[in-house]
């Protein structure tokens, strides 16, 4: 499964893209964040994807867990959001 990596600086809308690309190519994508901000943007892109997917008859669902991700060195706690269609 692909792995998108979100940011607090990452623009939603181009997220949403991303999230919606793979979802058409490959059926369901992972997305990370670390943090408030980024597991903010990463929700909103989430929600403007279902947007974007929506017309094409492609319900998402969106399964959130945690990861652990090594970051400079230092292992940290990212959500992990799995998308994929319902």
């Amino acid at each position: 499964m692909e792995i998108l990596k979100v940011s607090a600086r990452s623009i939603p809308n181009s997220v949403a893209g991303a999230i919606a690309g793979v979802i058409r190519e490959k059926g369901a994508v992972e997305v990370q964040a670390v943090g408030a901000g980024a597991s903010n943007q990463a929700v909103k892109a989430v929600a403007i994807a279902r947007g974007y997917l929506a017309p094409a008859g492609v319900d998402l669902i969106c399964i959130p867990a945690f990861a652990n991700v090594e970051i400079d060195g230092e292992e940290r706690t990212a959500i992990k959001l799995i998308v994929e269609p319902r």
